[in-house]
């Protein structure tokens, strides 16, 4: 199938001026059949990067521990070759902790660009509205109460986080589901959620709390290949689903009354999309635990990225669009970055890469309140 590609043109205020001004350029591609794609050049530019980003730290990791191994050996043992000794390294032990750290990268990106886009707000993110936090009191309560085996600890955290979010929009709801509403009863929800994982803790015994202060940090150690195959399955439906909705999220950042106007349905498109992102974050949480901050700083950094420089003003503010697919890939750059530098930079004390994400992203929501709020947003 040929296509043809029209030159380029910049959309924006100052479009006239080209690239002097930093515009955005897009390129229409148009297929024989009559199928037209509009490709933003800058985005389709910094999502191969972070795709290639990604792979270079995936095969970075999967070279890192205490048997090293070089790129051409990693890349050999991928495609079938090295000896025995080095198949076991990289196929048993290291490709499976890799591929469910870039999948659960994946859907906290994709679910946190969801979630601030629907509530319009650079803080509507799952660790911030209680998503979270349920998945781990389920994950808990099958810990404390059943002594669950993996599985089991994967069905609750699947189970809380589903029935949370369920909560949240029932007490949301008033005559459909509002931003502003929505983020302030997450936080409160996420609040008393926490108070409950602390009782959780006060009724476990000692081996039950250090098992539940393992997951609870959020960490992908010993993960295998029965993670990575469900988790694999619930992003290869759920992911593209979102995808398929890219266009009336990006209706809804101009505000109800445009989406309406422009034929959304706004409040079924809303529940659709947030139930499906909760099912996502449920799923990655109970893959690799409540690792913290990365659904709140991939869109954002992904954002950034391809913010034309006459956007630039006025805080910072994000780029119209949810931006799914560099959203995901950023999720996946940032947690397998930070899975190699919590192995590899702390000496013997290999941190949990919910740690390391916990810090760096705290300091990130520091920065972000600061900016929000000389931009009089907050």
């Amino acid at each position: 199938m040929s296509a043809t590609v029209k030159s380029g043109e910049a959309v924006g205020p100052e479009a006239g001026k080209g690239r002097a001004t930093g515009a955005r350029r897009v390129r229409a591609v148009r297929t024989k059949g009559g199928l037209s794609v509009r490709l933003d050049v800058r985005a389709t530019a910094v999502g191969l990067l972070l795709l290639a980003v990604a792979l270079a730290a995936a095969v970075a990791l999967i070279g890192s521990g205490d048997y090293p191994m070089t790129t051409s050996e990693v890349l050999a043992a991928l495609t079938g070759g090295g000896d025995a000794g080095q198949q076991y390294i990289v196929h048993d032990l290291r490709l499976p902790r890799v591929l469910v750290g870039l999948l659960v990268g994946v859907a906290f990106g994709v679910s946190g660009a969801v979630f601030q886009t629907v509530s319009r707000n650079p803080l509507g993110s799952p660790d911030v509205l209680g998503f979270a936090q349920g998945s781990s009191v389920g994950a808990l309560a099958a810990i404390v109460y059943f002594q669950a085996d993996a599985f089991g600890v994967a069905a609750g955290a699947v189970a809380g986080g589903v029935g949370t979010g369920i909560a949240i929009f029932l007490l949301a709801w008033r005559r459909g589901i509002h931003g502003y509403r929505f983020v302030l009863v997450g936080i409160g929800a996420s609040a008393m959620l926490y108070a409950m994982v602390l009782f959780l803790m006060t009724k476990a015994n000692i081996v039950e709390a250090t098992r539940a202060t393992t997951w609870m940090t959020g960490s992908l150690n010993g993960r295998g290949w029965d993670q990575v195959e469900p988790l694999a399955a619930v992003c290869a439906v759920l992911v593209p689903l979102l995808l398929f909705f890219g266009r009336p999220l990006r209706m809804l950042e101009m505000g109800d009354d445009a989406a309406y106007a422009l034929g959304v349905r706004v409040d079924r498109v809303r529940i659709v999309v947030l139930l499906t992102a909760v099912v996502l974050v449920a799923a990655a949480t109970a893959a690799a635990g409540p690792i913290s901050f990365v659904a709140l700083t991939a869109p954002q950094l992904a954002r950034r990225l391809t913010l034309p420089r006459w956007l630039k003003g006025g805080g910072g503010a994000p780029m119209p669009g949810p931006n799914l697919v560099l959203s995901g890939l950023m999720g996946a750059v940032l947690l397998v970055a930070a899975d190699w530098a919590s192995q590899r930079l702390f000496g013997a004390d290999q941190l949990p890469v919910g740690v390391l994400t916990g810090v760096l992203g705290g300091g990130y929501l520091l920065w972000l309140l600061a900016t929000e709020r000389k931009a009089g947003r907050v």
